[in-house]
């Protein structure tokens, strides 16, 4: 490999880190859409097999997100602005939506289609601050916070996101106010990203000769070790950024995510 590109992809892995952690701490998302891409290319230089290239992106992504998450939802906690019962609601749900997600052999794009379509709309709604725009001032009953939180699992395996997006949307849709639902989905990132990598591992044993060296299953312990410090360091700073962060401005900011 030619220097230059070395020296590039070492800049590129280490911006990814970064953004990854900002987003985190200031949005409560894992950043995997901005680890994802990062990752694929990389991957692509080192010419591993198209067959198990997405599966390899998705599953370290998960890998890096989890302490990132982990620390995000720290610095929230401390705060003071976790929403508890969602976290208890979800947990089960969004780690059985993980299982699905990681044995399904179906392509996702339908899924993510609907899901671009969802947060596009949630987008509209932020942007547009009409506190009127919801689905309920309240959260849903038992079975409706199960689909909810499965949905959100299932995201979260099919795109190598620790579900904190969609989740934030829906707490927003329901009437909970943009900080704490941010930190509430910073939470609910650390069971999903746990069990999304472990499934990922699991899942990619079977192809361990398709794979680069320090591999483990569709988890790269290479890529994990050199994105996940930076973004764990920085996630703290992100979280800080958010609560410093007037309502309106935390909302614009997370509606152009």
């Amino acid at each position: 490999m030619p220097f230059g590109e070395l020296i590039g992809l070492g800049i590129a892995v280490c911006v990814a880190g970064v953004a990854t952690g900002l987003l985190a701490g200031l949005f409560g998302v894992g950043g995997g859409a901005v680890i994802v891409p990062v990752l694929y290319e990389v991957f692509r230089i080192l010419e591993v097999p198209e067959a198990v290239r997405m599966q390899l992106c998705v599953g370290t992504s998960l890998a890096i997100i989890v302490p990132t998450a982990l620390r995000s939802y720290r610095a929230h906690r401390a705060r003071g602005m976790v929403i508890p019962e969602v976290l208890r609601a979800w947990t089960f749900p969004a780690v059985v939506g993980v299982a699905v997600g990681c044995a399904a052999v179906a392509s996702g794009s339908l899924f993510k289609a609907a899901f671009v379509l969802i947060a596009g709309i949630i987008a509209v709604k932020l942007l547009a601050g009409r506190e009127d725009w919801v689905l309920s001032d309240r959260l849903p009953g038992p079975l409706g916070m199960t689909g909810w939180g499965f949905l959100v699992g299932l995201a979260s395996s099919l795109m190598g996101i620790s579900g904190g997006s969609l989740a934030t949307m829906v707490l927003t849709l329901h009437g909970k106010p943009i900080h704490n639902a941010v930190a509430t989905s910073a939470g609910v990132g650390v069971p999903i990203t746990i069990a999304g990598t472990l499934g990922y591992v699991l899942a990619g044993l079977p192809y361990q000769t398709e794979l680069p060296p320090l591999s483990i299953g569709f988890v790269s312990a290479i890529g994990v070790g050199l994105i996940a410090p930076i973004s764990s360091y920085v996630a703290p700073l992100g979280a800080r950024l958010a609560h410093a962060l007037a309502r309106r401005r935390l909302e614009i900011g997370f509606g152009l995510f």
